[in-house]
């Protein structure tokens, strides 16, 4: 059984992206704003994630920046994770506004994370979204301690957490085949 020490990005700046008019993926290229590095830089300070073996991070721009800074003041090594990623609002990628986003995070709580019968919804289910964050879980079952810098809608599938804040850790037991937990987003 593995110790994971699940770590959601610190605060994001999105502004730049305005100016770009990023939309769809591209708004996930939003760095850490200024008090988002503070919040990583305390988080890396934490003394459990110096006993890590590894950080498996999310190739956003925010979860890597997080996990960088981590790394720089432990030591461990970054990997990047694909199916790390945050949760997809909208799987065609064209929305074009943060309200758009806001839109469809709100059905996706309506519908508690899972389509209607019968229909088929823009964005990312509950079950899809923890099948990949299971199969990357399932990767790092075998190691001690595995640092997880992500994003918090993606990673409470792996855990029964309520809530993360920016730059959070929630230490978790894991193991390959563990029961599924609640997911209290819904």
């Amino acid at each position: 059984m593995a110790t994971y020490y699940l770590i959601r990005h610190g605060e994001a700046d999105y502004s730049e992206l305005m100016e770009h008019h990023f939309f769809g993926f591209g708004r996930d290229l939003a760095p850490l704003s200024e008090k988002g590095i503070a919040q990583a830089e305390e988080t890396a300070n934490d003394g459990r994630l110096k006993t890590a073996e590894l950080i498996i991070a999310s190739p956003y721009t925010r979860a890597l920046q997080t996990a960088q800074i981590i790394s720089r003041n432990t030591g461990i090594a970054v990997k990047v994770e694909l199916d790390l990623h945050e949760w997809i609002p909208d799987l065609s990628n064209k929305y074009t506004t943060s309200e758009e986003a806001f839109r469809l995070t709100d059905e996706f709580i309506e519908c508690k994370g899972a389509y209607p019968a019968g229909t088929r919804k823009l964005w990312e289910t509950v079950e899809d979204m923890r099948i990949r964050m299971r199969r990357v879980a399932d990767k790092y079952a075998e190691y001690h301690k595995v640092i997880f810098v992500g994003h918090g809608m993606s990673l409470r599938t792996l855990a029964y957490i309520e809530e993360m804040k920016p730059a959070e850790i929630v230490e978790c037991k894991y193991e390959i085949g563990q029961e599924e937990c609640m997911y209290s987003f819904c």
